[in-house]
């Protein structure tokens, strides 16, 4: 523990002792969860932050999947 500061990488380093060889990746969306008010797309409450890139991620690896 220790102050919010460096939070993801820790988690990151910590995730990584498990892994081994196997590709992964570490998204840190625990800061922008909520909005007070609306700006853009984003509305007041949850914002569902990284929603959208997962969903294209998903997309694009499923893309690739097929072409293989």
């Amino acid at each position: 523990t220790g102050n919010r500061y460096g939070g993801a990488i820790t988690a990151a380093l910590f995730l990584s002792e498990f892994v081994d060889d196997t590709p992964w990746v570490h998204i840190d969306i625990a800061g922008p969860r909520l909005s007070n008010k609306e700006s853009g797309y984003i509305v007041k409450g949850a914002t569902g932050f990284g929603v959208r890139t997962l969903i294209e991620l998903a997309l694009n690896e499923a893309k690739n999947q097929e072409a293989l």
